[in-house]
Parts: C-alpha cells; structure tokens; sequence
C-alpha cells in the first residue's frame, strides 16, 4: 500500500523550472506520507510528474517507485497503490512473451503488463489497486482503479489550461499550488442529503473527481475519457443449491489464501461476527501449515460491559463470541478498547483524515484502533463487504425498508433536517438531491430481461449497496487504516465472489429466516452453529451516556462560538431543543446505528471540515 501523487499538463513544460516542480511533487507526496513511510520518490519530464511514497510490504528493496522502463526509446512510467493478489500467475504469462524483470515486486507485473497488453492489462488483475501510467509513446496518461473501489483515487482536471492533476487523497491534491479546497451547494447537498456516503465519482469539493470503481481514465492531447473496464453483468443462475454452496466456499477460500501473500507477517481483524470469523479461521489453518500463528485483534469501547443496550440492530455483544473462536484455533489475540475522551477527541483527526465527515464514531474508532493495531502488523485482513452481497442487512428481508423509495441506509430525511435551518432546508432541497441520485443508480442496475417484483428490487438492492454503501464503508477503511501506514485486505471483495453471488437467487441467500444463509452453510467445518448461526451483528459502538454526554458539551459549545461556519446552516432554537431530546439508538439516521448521538457528532465533523478547508 502506498500514496500516489502526480501531475500532467500537455500545453507546459515543466523542466523549464524543475526545481519549482519536484518541490510541488515533494508537497503532495508529503501531504499523504502516512500511507506509507519506508520510501519515496519523485519523476519529472517535460509533460509529466509523478510522485509515491511506499508501505514496503512486497520486495521489500526492489520496490521502489515510480518504476521507469523504457521501449524503443520511449519512457513508461508508474506509480501504484494497493496488492496484486495473482502477480506471479501474469508474471509466468509475461515471462513466457519475453519480458524481463529486474524485481520481485507486483508493481512490475502492472508496468510490463501494460507495456505488453496496453490498458487491457486490468483486466487480468486480482487485487486491489489505484494506479497511474505515463506512455511517452503515446503522450498520454492512464489513471486505473479497482473494480470494487478499495483504492482511491482522485483528480482534476482543467484547472489552468489544459491539466490534469491526481492523488490517492483530495489533501495531495490540495497541496498543489493552483488547486484550493472550495464548496458550493451541491457539496453541501452531498453531506446534508447523503453523507456520509458520496454519489460515486464525486468528490464533493468543487471541481474535484474520482476515478470510478473499475473504470480507466485516459488523458491525452485529443481527449479526457473515463470508461469502465469492468461492469457488473446479470447472469442466469444454473446450479443447484448443493454447486452454489460449493463454489462460494471455494471462492473464499482462494480469496484469503490469495490475500495471504505478502513478505511483511499477516493479521486479521475478529470482531466475533460470521464474516470476521470466517476469514480468520481460513487465514488460520493456511498460516498453520506454515507454522505461522495468527496475531487478531477485536475492538469494544469501555464501559460497554455495563452499557451495553440490546436492539435489533445489534442484539448481543461481540466479545462472547471472540472467544469463542479462539476457543477453536490458535491465535496470537489482542483485545483493544477505547474510552469515550478518546473516541469524541478523534472525530477532528478522523475528518483530517478522511478530508471529509464521516461516520463519525465509527470512523473514530476504527482510525484509534487501526493505529494500535500498526504497532503490531503491517497487512490485515478484514471482513468487510459481505453483507452487500449475500443480504446480511435488514433492508433486504424488512419489507419496509426494502420497498423504501429512497436510499434504505438513510431512507428519513427528515431526521437529516432536523437541525438545519428552513432557508436552508429550502436552498438545498435536500429530498430532490437525494432522489435523483437514487433514481439514476436504479437506472444502471444489470437485470435479466423479464426480471420485475421483488426479484428486480433485490437486484437493485444489491447494486445500490456496491455502488453506495460498500463504497462508504470502503472509503472508511482505506482512511481509517492507511492513516497509520496500515494495509487493510478485503476477501469479499474479491471481483470472483462478488460476480458469482450477484446472480445468485435470494431464496438460496435467505432461508428460515436467517439473513446470509448461503455463506454461513459454505462455512460449516470453520465455525461451530452457535457462532455459525449467530444473528448479524455490525461493528460495534459505544452505548455509554458519557459518549453521550460529551458529544452533547462540544456541540452546546460549538452553538455558543458566534465564529463557528456550522451556523450557516444551523437553527440553533431546533438545535437546542434536539439536545434537550433523549437519543433514540433504535432509530438511526444512517445505516444501522447511526442515531442521536451521532448526529451530534456529524454536525462537529462538519463544522471541523469547514474550518480546516477553509469553507465559509
């Protein structure tokens, strides 16, 4: 994992002032040095520079970025992000048309790929991975992202003539002289109306984009097209329960082993859920064979042993669980906790973090714990996004957020005005923002011809959740872990599993009134039925009414700073009386435990992120 930074304009010439612009790639590059410490670099020609600083976890020594090779006297040019899971089988291929490696690492696969195969080349990757390309033989420059969207990747364009400038976060671009962070009303609309998710491509700054998830970006003199190389295709599904059980668990199981490689030891995140437990047994009894014992490591806040309050959402603890798979396989275990000072104090880093608000607490802790965790790992895997696609969350089997006209995640929005003030309120039209971009996703889902009912609406289930919610909760992730130096390993979002269960009928995903039936039955010899079976239960929050009460203190203080940007949108008579109100934590407002409290929390980040960029 790494930071990528770079810049390419056709009408300049940059070598006229090198030292003006090597010091603008040292800026970017150093605005996201967190994502990775142990090397850097910088590339400079007349059209283009390129910039990386390196997480070494693959060849080590060899690594080293950009990674230049020249054809026919002809520079190619790279800077990457992220893991290729299948390196050695394209590396074979490649070998075996000729080419030459002078390294062991995946980034030269990539390079040589294309050089071979041209942008066709993602095609045949397995990974997670942002990459930019600069062919000198075509003068052009080629911008890649993952098909899931694990990586990012950002950029403008146009912004003196004929630029194009990218990073793997909004703050390396921001650190490019002619590039400053502004909002207008569709920014605003963005995180009043759907944050914090984001309408895919966007990056909510003016004038700032992303690269879409399995899309290419060419930038030549003759144009600026992104096009995807990838898309989601809806099959007919034509094995039996028994094959379907089969192949899942095989695709799984190749997924970990796969996402296993690595020259830096591997950990695993172990909430105590199916998912998490299912990647770390896997990781477990691979890494065994090895002699290699896992290290995990679980997550809770202090005081929820006393706090803790059942509900539908999350219905039991997560720690009894934990042990139980320890109970089974031998795991070098951590368990992590964070208090409630800690958690409101890192809502301010997670928004610096993150160049945006977020999922507030939950975005606060993860960064807290994937901090701790560094200290002790480098690579982790994790059990994100299976729920998207095997229908773990309630609104695939709750009639009445399944048939919601809206997004189901936030499918109120009311409770997202409820603090906004009426001119604001009327200036943003918040619910017809929101609705276009619901009814533009549905517009896009793959169907099978004939397809209507509730089969079509959990086919749009389904893609709403890859094109909205994963990306949220991916973006998270990225951050949240990359903030430290952290290299975060999804197995679920393998592109394979994703295909597969996409067309997989729901009547095999939900049976007897158990949300991701399917998986749980291709996970029988990993976990025993208490855990196997357990009720979905998401990542866990803190309960404690000092969190609470905390939240409640900074934002009465954030009300009385006549100076704060929040008030632009505020109606501080609705704000008080919000505080006055008890928090429901049954009723949230994003996803499934976003409440109350919460929206305290996302009004500070807001208000943060408008102080920090500088927003008026």
């Amino acid at each position: 994992m790494c930071g990528i930074a770079g810049f390419c304009d056709f009408n300049a010439d940059f070598l006229k002032d090198p030292e003006k612009w090597k010091q603008v790639l040292v800026d970017m590059r150093t605005a996201i040095a967190h994502r990775g410490h142990d090397q850097t670099g910088e590339y400079l020609n007349r059209r283009i520079g390129l910039a990386h600083t390196r997480l070494s976890i693959r060849d080590l020594v060899g690594g080293t970025q950009p990674m230049l090779r020249k054809r026919d006297g002809k520079t190619f040019g790279i800077v990457y992000n992220g893991e290729i899971y299948n390196a050695e089988e394209l590396k074979a291929d490649l070998l075996r048309r000729g080419c030459r490696f002078e390294t062991t690492c995946d980034t030269e696969v990539i390079l040589c790929g294309y050089m071979e195969y041209g942008m066709e080349v993602a095609k045949k990757l397995n990974g997670i991975f942002a990459f930019a390309i600069w062919d000198e033989s075509r003068d052009a420059l080629f911008l890649c992202r993952d098909r899931m969207g694990v990586k990012p990747l950002f950029y403008f364009y146009a912004i003196k003539g004929d630029a194009l400038v990218f990073g793997s976060e909004p703050k390396a671009l921001f650190a490019h002289p002619q590039i400053q962070p502004k909002a207008d009303l569709d920014s605003f609309r963005e995180i009043f109306g759907l944050g914090p998710a984001r309408t895919p491509g966007c990056g909510v700054f003016c004038g700032l984009r992303e690269v879409k998830p399995g899309c290419i970006l060419e930038f030549s003199r003759e144009r600026v097209q992104e096009a995807p190389y990838w898309t989601l295709e809806a099959k007919p599904h034509t094995d039996s329960y028994e094959e379907t059980v089969e192949k899942v668990s095989w695709l799984l199981r190749d997924a970990v082993k796969r996402q296993l490689v690595s020259d830096v030891p591997v950990c695993s995140f172990l909430s105590g859920g199916v998912d998490s437990s299912v990647v770390t047994a896997i990781a477990a009894r691979e890494l065994a064979k090895q002699g290699v014992t896992l290290n995990t490591f679980s997550f809770d806040f202090t005081h929820n042993d006393t706090c803790f309050q059942s509900n539908a959402f999350q219905p039991t603890r997560d720690r009894p669980y934990v042990d139980k798979v320890l109970a089974i396989y031998p795991l070098n275990h951590t368990y992590l906790e964070c208090d409630e000072t800690t958690l409101a104090d890192m809502l301010k880093d997670a928004v610096r973090m993150k160049d945006l608000p977020g999922m507030t607490d939950v975005d606060a802790s993860l960064l807290y714990f994937c901090g701790l965790v560094k200290q002790h790992n480098k690579v982790a895997l994790t059990g994100e996004c299976a729920d998207e696609f095997f229908g773990g969350y309630p609104w695939f089997y709750r009639e009445e957020l399944l048939h919601a006209d809206g997004f189901p995640w936030s499918s109120d929005m009311s409770a997202r005005t409820v603090l906004l003030s009426d001119e604001t309120i009327r200036e943003l039209d918040l619910e017809s923002y929101a609705q276009a971009q619901y009814r533009d996703s549905l517009a896009r889902v793959p169907a099978l011809p004939g397809e209507a009912g509730a089969v079509l609406r959990r086919r749009q289930m389904s893609f709403l959740n890859l094109r909205w919610f994963m990306q949220t909760l991916l973006d998270r992730m990225d951050r949240t872990s990359m903030a430290w130096g952290l290299e975060a390993r999804v197995p679920f979002a393998d592109h394979r599993i994703v295909e597969y269960v996409y067309n997989v009928p729901w009547e095999m995903k939900y049976q007897d009134g158990m949300e991701k039936k399917l998986l749980r039955d291709a996970c029988k010899d990993l976990l025993p039925p208490e855990l196997l079976y357990r009720k979905k239960s998401p990542y866990p929050k803190t309960y404690s009414p000092v969190y609470e009460a905390l939240l409640s203190e900074r934002f009465e203080q954030m009300l009385q700073n006549k100076e704060a940007p929040i008030h632009r949108f505020l109606d501080n008579k609705k704000a008080e009386r919000f505080l006055a109100q008890p928090k429901d934590y049954g009723k949230p407002w994003f996803g499934q435990l976003m409440a109350g409290p919460q929206m305290l929390a996302y009004f500070l980040q807001v208000n943060d992120w408008m102080e920090m960029y500088g927003i008026s």
